[in-house]
């Protein structure tokens, strides 16, 4: 072993895990305690399998003897289930099941019972340690041109200043419906402002959409891989889900064909164009045959284009082609101008509209004017558009560094790079992998986190501009050779 290698395997034993041999607190004490903080966190969802005792006892630098000690604790706080010839396993526990018989009824296919944890793993990592991130890192977004269009929308004028003061309008400010509608237009997009309604981010879209469109019990074709948050927010609405293959060009409509025949879905929830955590996009040939699908066998589509402004305005989007009729699009600015303004809107036909409108009022009352009067003054100037333009300029090149760091480990990507996330091929399983990075306080994205079914696997989601930091692909490396 040479000095490299030799000094990350001391690490890996030693150094960032958290386990001290100087403590009082007994080493198996410790281990449990670190695997109770992430069980209770919900870091590690019910049914997720722990490292089996060998794998840990190398991975903590301890003794088989102390990881079966730390593994009774557990058990014996409720945390763990032991399974026969299998291993240990998180616990369903009594709270997570009672969530589960509110939901209503079981869906076909199983979600994760609280994708929150993901959430939470976004909320609390540190970008430069988080190569499953979702959003661009901060230092990359133009904070002097959100504290301009800012001061811009409270010194306009007395009647600006006094959106500051006041609920917004049911529909949202009219002067950003007025710049969606423009900006859909040059995505080829035909939609007056009054076909849109915004929203609290493009999440609350969904949301609205779901409340608006569906009822318990309705089937609901998903895209495998796909959307974790969204799958467990349908199933916890107590959908069933059907899940789609998405290949490089579109969905299997084969498949689909097959499922709308057996279930008569009532929905269709897909991001067409740089899809999560895939990066392919829609065919114009996929997404004629596929709108012709929806209208024989009457189901609607929503088209999450959340990536929007990463991609090119001249990919085909469905709700392009279908002209809002049996399309919803729906889209936000989380991705690209900041998180912290929760700004999304949905498009859709003027009877859709009065509806969800409606339901809005009933969920929010209204949503931030300033807000929206803000990302409008950045649409209506060309700030967004240049500064996406920059931010591509910028993901070009981490992408291309991200891969050479990824294939240099042993990684290969299994979609043609694009947009802002790549899915890679680690050759080894991806849960057990996050476990041990996240020992290392890294946070990956497994590919189980993106199947329907939870399906465990090889595959994981990385974030380009996350994802340059040649430790992390050396520590992923070392694993890999290590067989997990």
């Amino acid at each position: 072993m040479n000095t490299n290698t030799s000094g990350m395997a001391t690490a890996i034993s030693h150094g960032a895990n958290g386990l001290s041999r100087q403590s009082a607190t007994p080493l198996a004490q410790q281990l449990a305690a670190r695997y109770a903080e992430r069980i209770q966190q919900r870091l590690m969802l019910p049914g997720s399998r722990l490292p089996s005792v060998r794998d840990c006892a190398r991975q903590h630098g301890v003794s088989p003897y102390t990881v079966v000690a730390a593994y009774d604790q557990l058990l014996a706080q409720g945390l763990l289930e032991a399974r026969k010839q299998r291993g240990f396993f998180v616990r369903e526990t009594l709270a997570s099941t009672q969530r589960a018989s509110r939901a209503g009824p079981q869906p076909a296919s199983t979600a994760p019972v609280d994708a929150s944890a993901l959430i939470r793993g976004m909320f609390q990592a540190d970008a430069k340690r988080a190569p499953g991130l979702g959003t661009l890192p901060a230092e990359w977004l133009d904070l002097p041109m959100i504290q301009s269009a800012m001061r811009k929308v409270l010194n306009e004028g007395s009647a600006s200043a006094q959106l500051a003061l006041h609920y917004g309008e049911p529909a949202g400010d009219a002067r950003l419906r007025e710049a969606l509608a423009a900006r859909m237009s040059d995505l080829g997009i035909a939609a007056a402002p009054e076909q849109i309604v915004s929203t609290v981010g493009a999440t609350h879209a969904l949301d609205l959409l779901t409340r608006s469109l569906l009822q318990p019990g309705d089937a609901v074709l998903v895209d495998a891989p796909g959307w974790a948050i969204e799958f467990a927010r349908l199933s916890q609405a107590g959908m069933r889900l059907l899940p789609v293959p998405r290949g490089a060009d579109g969905p299997d409509l084969e498949v689909m064909s097959q499922l709308v025949a057996q279930h008569a879905p009532k929905l269709y929830v897909t991001v067409s164009v740089l899809h999560n955590p895939t990066g392919n996009t829609l065919s114009l040939a996929k997404a004629h045959q596929l709108l012709k699908l929806a209208e024989s066998a009457d189901f609607q589509i929503v088209e999450d284009d959340t990536y929007a402004f990463l991609a090119p305005n001249h990919a085909p989007r469905l709700s392009a082609l279908d002209g809002l009729r049996r399309t919803i699009y729906v889209s936000g600015f989380s991705k690209i101008l900041t998180p912290a303004w929760r700004v999304g809107y949905v498009a859709a036909s003027p009877a859709r509209i009065a509806a969800l409108t409606q339901l809005k009022l009933l969920s929010t009352l209204t949503t931030s004017p300033l807000l929206e009067r803000a990302v409008a003054h950045c649409l209506e100037k060309g700030l967004l558009r240049r500064h996406a333009e920059r931010v591509l300029t910028r993901l070009d090149a981490a992408r291309q560094r991200s891969l050479r760091l990824a294939e240099a480990a042993g990684c290969h990507s299994v979609t043609p790079p694009a947009g802002l996330f790549g899915w890679l091929d680690t050759g080894m399983d991806t849960e057990k992998l996050a476990q041990q990075m996240m020992n290392e306080n890294w946070l990956i994205a497994p590919g189980a986190l993106f199947s329907p079914t939870r399906r465990p696997g090889t595959l994981m989601r990385i974030n380009y501009a996350t994802a340059q930091d040649a430790h992390f692909w050396k520590l992923l490396e070392h694993c890999r050779k290590r067989g997990g």
